[in-house]
């Protein structure tokens, strides 16, 4: 369809990234998104049309997988004359990897921080330093624990979070799924006290998430990422989840933002765990990659929409009362060079 003369003005735009994510949103009692079929230029060749309800409350776009993928389609949309967006709430709903520490396989985690943990210099782990223990040093650095002295903007964005606290109150109301062999292999994790929310059942979780385009398992780069997730937020985030899109969304965004096209401060990012970051204890890590129920994969993203649902309809509910104002942040929203404005909470510009 073509909107030539009246812009198309989404309460909430929901994001997926791949197929599977994607059509977990189609086919519902409560809004149907395939009334209106938009072809937006620049938008994926696989996924060339973002999706809206009659009244264009509600819209849906696939970026397809990848940081490159992602940074693409979200620009095509943000600069797309067919939308106002600038009282759009951003819901980045998709699966990812989880940490057995934080939570397991369907949960649903919202975050607040997201950190590019893939800029980084690497070293094959054969012939790094015996000290050393990982082959990853922060970019301009010369040693893992450094903090990287070579910024590209992209390393950490900071998102509202008196909205996550408020679209977690939301998620809660849902009863996510759980599945018998999923049960059964999580509970390899329970023997290890530090991974219980790995063996425990889905649950809604506020954890923080982890962006590189490599797929990364095993205890080994984990525990790397968690630490270079911490160094980059001066220990404010909670590593939890890992996945290869999203700091490339929330850079498009934040652009956006700046040139007052959105608002980053309604902007969303929901993962539902599909596969453990880290093998349990007797494991491989290959084996954790590539033996794990395909369950886990299934229950997540039947979980998108369980966990999401309630997020959409009560930001469409809630607009008068609520969203149309927004939900103002009580601390700085934005990326690591205060593009937006306030003082950063973490990087080299932080008091702490």
């Amino acid at each position: 369809m073509a909107h030539a003369t009246t812009k198309i003005t989404p309460k909430v735009f929901i994001v997926s990234m791949f197929t599977a994510e994607g059509t977990a949103w189609y086919g519902l009692p409560e809004f149907n998104l395939l009334e209106q079929n938009i072809a937006v230029p620049g938008f994926s060749p696989l996924f060339p049309q973002a999706h809206c309800t009659l009244d264009g409350s509600i819209c849906h776009l696939v970026t397809g997988e990848g940081e490159i993928n992602a940074a693409s389609t979200m620009a095509a949309l943000v600069y797309s004359p067919i939308f106002n967006l600038t009282q759009t709430y951003f819901f980045v709903a998709g699966i990812g990897g989880i940490s057995p520490k934080r939570g397991t396989l369907g949960s649903a985690t919202f975050a607040r921080f997201a950190v590019h943990v893939g800029l980084q210099y690497e070293f094959d782990a054969r012939e790094k330093p015996a000290d050393w223990p990982t082959g990853y040093v922060p970019q301009g650095s010369y040693a893992p624990n450094q903090y990287p002295l070579t910024l590209y903007g992209t390393e950490v964005y900071e998102l509202n979070d008196d909205l996550r606290q408020a679209v977690i109150r939301m998620a809660q109301t849902a009863t996510l799924l759980d599945d018998p062999l999923v049960q059964e292999y999580r509970a390899n994790y329970a023997s290890n006290p530090e991974f219980a929310p790995g063996a425990a059942s889905p649950s809604v979780v506020a954890c923080d998430t982890a962006t590189s385009d490599t797929f990364w398992t095993g205890a080994v780069l984990a525990e790397a990422f968690e630490n270079t997730t911490t160094l980059f937020t001066n220990g404010s985030a909670v590593y939890c989840t890992t996945q290869q899109e999203d700091n490339a969304t929330l850079a498009v965004l934040l652009r956006g933002a700046v040139s007052e096209l959105v608002d980053f401060a309604r902007v969303i990012v929901m993962r539902t765990g599909s596969n453990f970051d880290r093998q349990y204890d007797g494991q491989t890590a290959v084996a954790n990659r590539f033996a794990m129920p395909s369950a886990g994969f299934a229950l997540s993203v039947q979980n998108i929409l369980l966990a999401g649902l309630p997020v959409v309809t009560g930001i469409v509910s809630g607009w008068d009362a609520t969203f149309r104002e927004g939900v103002k942040p009580s601390h700085y929203v934005g990326d690591i060079y205060a593009s937006l404005g306030g003082t950063p909470d973490f990087g080299p510009m932080s008091a702490k």
